[in-house]
């Protein structure tokens, strides 16, 4: 009698690695159950009793790209002695991350997501928190800066966390494009000596807000 479960052999750490290289390098559309199938060496049956679904298996994947490929990138936000330096190690370790030899090139929490329009609701909003945690985390950070004295109290915290992430997803794309890892680290360069102006330009357009609403608001 044929058996409809796992195989005897089935290791689930190496079948969500294969899992998270297929995602990583095609993304979470252009995988199919075949593909996956055919990559962790389990028949439809089988991956569905050990992941529940394509979708579970994907969230899976990440968290495990998370502790895996993806990890030391932000290690250095919370104990980096300046926020400035906290920024400075998070661009560089992303740099030489995303160039790694023998992975697929850039983030897999960026590159790997799925259509909006017709995707799946729960991939969608799976990557999106695991996306805006490390924003919070940069956040979290420049209050910390602001508190210590280190940064204005008029910067807008959250406005620079917004730009640091989009900076780094940009150098995921980038990667992914074929940059080189020298590329990526003048980009992080570039936004390190550009510092000083970035916080002032922060602090400013903090200032202006409320100007700005006022000259959009309808008149009486």
């Amino acid at each position: 009698m044929s058996s409809r479960g796992r195989p005897r052999s089935f290791s689930r750490e190496q079948a969500l690695k294969n899992a998270m290289h297929l995602f990583w390098d095609r993304g979470y559309d252009n995988t199919s159950l075949a593909d996956l199938t055919r990559a962790m060496g389990l028949n439809p049956p089988s991956l569905y009793a050990a992941f529940g679904s394509k979708a579970q298996l994907f969230i899976e994947a990440v968290d495990f790209y998370g502790r895996t490929d993806g990890a030391g990138i932000w290690d250095y936000i919370e104990t980096a002695p300046t926020a400035k330096e906290a920024v400075r190690q998070l661009l560089t370790r992303t740099a030489e991350n995303f160039t790694r030899s023998g992975e697929p090139r850039g983030c897999m929490v960026v590159l790997s997501a799925p259509q909006m329009a017709g995707g799946d609701a729960d991939v969608c909003d799976a990557l999106k928190a695991r996306r805006l945690e490390k924003q919070l985390a940069l956040e979290h950070r420049f209050k910390r800066a602001v508190a210590e004295g280190e940064l204005p109290p008029e910067v807008d915290c959250s406005g620079l966390a917004a730009y640091v992430a989009s900076l780094q997803h940009g150098m995921s794309i980038e990667a992914r494009d074929g940059a080189a890892r020298d590329t990526l680290m003048a980009i992080g360069a570039c936004a390190i000596a550009g510092w000083d102006a970035m916080i002032a330009a922060s602090g400013r357009a903090t200032a202006t807000v409320p100007a700005a609403s006022a000259s959009i608001s309808p008149s009486a």
